[in-house]
């Protein structure tokens, strides 16, 4: 079985917590992966995920953002897009000064606005060997699916009065991520309740249902598309055909713009991704092919 560590490091001013999964009977520095988790989300969603890539061979390390989980950092559930990058370059710099960890072979996986981070952090440093990123944030769609005008309104409404509330140096006014059809939340559809109660499972999670909305913002200049032109490293996306959260028409965009991108669709919608053990295994098994290929050095290749 592989083996999982608590950790923590610094990034900044502000500490943060996570699990580093080793493979079983390792012979040596080992490759690794960084996985990067999505907006609201936390480290223990991600722990099929690690354990995969470990049972495969590769360590990998999860952890939480700044103002999630068990991460220090305030205010508490605030997406800090450049806080949140330097929280993975962070994490990617304590997986290279691990003894157990080959520092030529750390890798970036990411989900959601995770994916959208590994694709722009990557951009950056040339020594990342290759990228995944599933079902990845690449700017708003222009209408969401299910969601009213008058809904729309209500959360415009919620974003700008949070945001005032920060320049004001008050707490966040924080909205549900997910809520049923009609309730004011980031998420209100009845596939996203459903998903609600898989996260809640029996009440042992990090995550929180509630998130200051003023991150949307910053979010709406978020352009990791432009990212993917300067990435070195081989791409990787992983997108759902029914997907009305991170829809193909802004997803594929990615993988098409990278020099070395790659695109795979899977059946299903955004949180099949999370629920349907049928689509995770499938996609984890080609996101293992993809990082043993590129974590392979040159001359075994």
């Amino acid at each position: 079985m592989p083996e999982s560590t608590a950790v923590s490091f610094e990034s900044g001013a502000v500490r943060l917590r996570g699990r580093l999964h080793l493979p079983p009977g390792r012979p040596g520095p080992v490759p690794c992966v960084v996985l990067c988790h999505g907006f609201s989300g936390t480290m223990d969603r991600l722990v099929p995920h690690a354990e995969a890539f470990a049972a495969a061979g590769m360590a990998a390390l999860v952890f939480d953002y700044r103002n999630f989980g068990e991460s220090g950092g305030e205010p508490r559930q605030l997406v800090d897009i450049d806080g949140q990058r330097q929280d993975v370059r962070a994490a990617i710099a304590f997986a290279r000064a691990r003894e157990e960890i080959d520092p030529g072979r750390v890798l970036l996986w990411g989900n959601s606005l995770g994916g959208a981070h590994a694709i722009v952090v990557a951009a950056d440093d040339p020594r990342v060997p290759a990228v995944v990123a599933q079902i990845p944030f690449n700017g708003f769609p222009r209408k969401v699916e299910g969601r009213s005008a008058w809904a729309t309104l209500r959360l415009q409404a919620a974003i700008l009065w949070d945001a005032a509330r920060g320049r004001l140096g008050l707490s966040p006014y924080y909205i549900p991520m997910i809520g049923a059809p009609g309730e004011l939340a980031v998420t209100a559809t009845a596939e996203a309740e459903r998903h609600i109660r898989t996260l809640s499972g029996d009440g042992q999670t990090l995550w929180r249902n509630s998130i200051a909305p003023r991150a949307f913002l910053r979010m709406m200049r978020y352009r990791p598309g432009d990212a993917a032109e300067r990435l070195r490293a081989p791409l990787l996306v992983c997108i759902a055909a029914d997907d009305h959260e991170t829809p193909e028409e802004k997803t594929r965009a990615l993988a098409e713009r990278a020099p070395d991108g790659e695109l795979r669709r899977y059946p299903g919608t955004h949180f099949g991704f999370y629920n349907d053990p049928a689509i995770r295994e499938a996609v984890l098994t080609d996101q293992i092919a993809f990082f043993t290929r590129w974590a392979t050095p040159r001359t075994e290749r």
